[in-house]
Parts: C-alpha cells; structure tokens; sequence
C-alpha cells in the first residue's frame, strides 16, 4: 500500500493532530524507521529519555505508540506515514523487530478470538409478541407528529416564504423539538436544517421549498405507510431518525463480497461535538456503489479506518431500503491495495441516479463519477467540471480550489465525488491509466 498524504491526514482526529503531525514529520527526529509488506514502525525521540516506539499495521491502517496521547491516532503514527508517503527510501525493508511482531501477532489473535465468541455466543431470546407492539406504539406516536407536521407546513405555505424572519424562525425550533419528542428526530433535524436555508442567498427561497415539499411527502408517506413495500417503509424508517440496528443488518442484510475501491472520503463537523465520516465505495465485479456512514464524539478515531485513493476485499452488509446505497463492512478485511478505478460513463451514472432518487426521493446525497472531465474557473474562485457539453457547479474551499485547478493543468481527467442535486462535491481525481490520483481533497 502507497499512501498519500492526504489519505494519511484523513485518518488525522483533528485539526490539532495534524500540525502536530506535521511538526514531527522530519527524518532527523526519527533515528529508526523500517517497513515491510505487514506493517510501517519508527523509534521517535520525544522529551523523555526512551524514544516513543510507533507502529502501523497497513492491513487497518491500526496503529499502536508509546507516547500517553489518548488521541487516534496520536501525532507521532500520522507524523510516521508523513515520512513514508514523502521519503519511502528512508524506510528499511526488513523483519519487524519483537515489539511491532508482537502486536501483530496479538492483533491476529484478537481477531480469531472474535470471531470464535460470535460463533458461540447465543442468541437472545426476544419476545416477538412484546417486540410488535413496542414497535406499533413507537409508529403511532410518529404518525400522530407526522399528522401535526403537516398542519404546521400548511400554515408555513400559508403565510409565505418572503415572511420568515428570527422571531418567526423560534415557531420551527419548536416545531422540531416536538417531532423528537415523539420519537422522529430525523423529521426535527429536517425541519432546523431547514432554518439554515433562510436567507442563504440567491435562490433560497426555492432550496427551503424542495426542503418543505421533502417533508410534506414524507408525511403523507407515513400516512399510508403500510401499504408501501418493505423497502419504502424501511427509508421512512431512516427518515424519522429511527436507526436500524446493526446488528440486525450484518445478519440479515443483502451482502455483497468484492474488491471495493475507497472514490473518496468526506469528514465534517456535526453539532455537539459529533464528527461525521462518509466513505464512498466501488465495487470491482458488481459495479455496485456503497456508502458507509459513521459518528464519532469528541475526537475520538473511528472503529475501521478507510483511505482514499485504496482498495480492500470485503464484505458489505446493506442496510433495507429503496436506495440500496448505505452499507455496513464486516470485519473480515484484505491488506490494502491499489485502487481499481471504475470505468464510468456519464449518462449511466445519471440514469442510475435518477432511478435512485425515483425509488427514494429523501435519498440527500449521490455518488457521481465524471469521467474525461475539465476543471474550469468560474471566476471569483469558483470552479466548475465541463463534461459531455454540460458544466457542472463545484463546491470546494479555496486552497483545494487551486491545487484542483493547478494540478489537472486542463487536460481531462476522472472525478468521484458527492452529488446533492445542485452541485458537486468532489473528493478524489484521477487520470485514465494511473495508479495513483492526481488530487484528493483534504478531508480536514
């Protein structure tokens, strides 16, 4: 695996740890680094007499250190990848010594130990009759707010847009606090997401519409819910904010085993120091396209680890639903590799979004491949992607602008990116034949 580094400061838990990564990411500190195909580990001298001992195992990326940092992963595994994915000479290609052996042999035996406990551990015994009608009860109190939400849309369409203003703006908070009083917190994130379209330039009042008349089919979606197909009521489901168990999904939801080509990874800041990480997947021989969505609070790293630009055989667990997009990965996972990048045409990838948001139409976000593309400025530096006679709006932040721009030089080139049915997110670049992107976007 030959790691960039901007996929290395994707895995970063912070802005903190990445100029601190940076900082230590110099030969001089590190009087011994060696790598093999298992693994990446160096010797860094810190204040202490001991030199802090840190290790990669490339098969996750995991990482183990010394050091007493709680954060994962710590400054000096980043600052350690830093220096392979700038001077990979430096590294001497060798056997692991006992203390990076001994870790990836306990990994291994983890593992196996894991593996062994699920195979024994029993099955809980769930009263089907009391799991029924907790259920019913749950829906019936969503319904009866999905009832209240659609009077109160009424009255929003009533009174107007143009009329909407701070103090008007409190009725929604109530509004969304209400829907997670009654068990539907996706529909109150949905109605204050909806706040924060106000006044947000030209052509809001048209985006809080869409929003609006998003929530208005949900409701009469709720409303006749049971007469939808499993996989509508399993996305009104999600749309409530009503998770559906993951465990339940690794059994018995549709699984897929392939070579999945990591298109790009994208890393936000939610509310209540919640971070939010969107991996989009490839699938080599199905050609099927799979996002996984995880949470972590308060800096802490992520359970697997997901690089962009890689590639790794697995298993993917899907969960219910129309869209067929949101995945889970089983824990049985390749060493990372080289991507395989898919051969993508344009009027495919709209028609298959097109049949996705016709499926289901609360569905926010696409992967979109562009292929044989052309990075253009706009002026005022904004960007956009001429392809097939059509340009597509970016959206992307000043410095990743640039080097976008800069590094396609205008020739052609492949783009995977986040569709919101406006504009383009991108995340990773690439040109045709290459191994290795042309550009990836800094996720932090």
């Amino acid at each position: 695996m030959t790691l960039t580094i901007e996929g290395v400061l994707a895995l970063a838990p912070d802005d903190a740890s990445v100029r601190a990564a940076r900082g230590l990411a110099s030969p001089a500190k590190w009087p011994v680094l060696g790598a093999n195909d298992e693994a990446v580990w160096g010797e860094c001298q810190g204040s202490g007499s001991k030199p802090y001992q840190t290790q990669v195992d490339l098969s996750g990326p995991a990482f183990r250190c010394t050091c007493p940092s709680r954060k994962f992963p710590c400054k000096h595994g980043l600052a350690l990848l830093i220096i392979q994915a700038e001077s990979s000479d430096l590294f001497r290609t060798t056997a692991s010594p006992a203390w990076v052996t001994e870790w990836l042999a306990s990994r291994k035996e983890k593992a196996q130990k894991t593996q062994e406990r699920r195979a024994e551990k029993p099955v809980a015994l769930v009263d089907p009759e009391a799991a029924a009608r907790r259920q019913q009860q749950r829906w019936q109190r969503i319904e009866g707010a999905a009832q209240e939400l659609e009077r109160w849309l009424a009255d929003q369409i009533a009174r107007g847009l143009g009329a909407l203003n701070a103090d008007s703006l409190e009725g929604w908070f109530t509004m969304a606090a209400r829907l997670v009083d009654a068990q539907a917190p996706g529909l109150g994130q949905r109605v204050r997401g909806a706040t924060w379209l106000v006044g947000g330039g030209a052509g809001w009042p048209e985006r809080l519409l869409e929003r609006l008349g998003l929530l208005q089919l949900a409701c009469e979606g709720l409303r006749r819910r049971e007469s939808l197909s499993e996989a509508l009521q399993a996305d009104l489901r999600t749309v409530v904010g009503w998770p559906h168990d993951k465990a339940e999904v690794v059994a018995q939801g549709e699984r897929v085993t392939d070579r999945w080509t990591v298109l790009g990874v994208a890393i936000e800041e939610r509310e209540d120091n919640l971070t939010e990480r969107r991996v989009w997947l490839h699938g080599e021989r199905s050609g099927r396209r799979a996002w996984l969505l995880d949470h972590a609070f308060g800096g802490r790293g992520f359970e697997q680890s997901w690089v962009s630009a890689t590639s790794l055989k697995t298993t993917l667990a899907f969960f219910p639903g129309a869209s067929g997009l949101r995945a889970l990965s089983t824990e049985e996972r390749s060493a990372v590799a080289d991507p395989i990048w898919p051969e993508a045409k344009l009027e495919n990838e709209w028609s298959t979004i097109g049949d996705r948001v016709a499926a289901s139409p609360w569905v926010s976000l696409h992967p979109l491949v562009v292929p044989d593309a052309v990075v253009t400025n706009r002026g005022g530096g904004r960007l956009a992607l001429v392809a097939a006679n059509r340009a597509l709006p970016l959206t992307l932040g000043s410095a990743d602008s640039w080097r976008l721009l800069a590094q396609s030089g205008g020739r052609p080139l492949n783009l995977a990116g986040e569709w919101n049915g406006h504009e383009l997110r991108p995340l990773t670049a690439w040109c045709a034949g290459a191994e290795r992107p042309l550009w990836q976007r800094s996720v932090i």
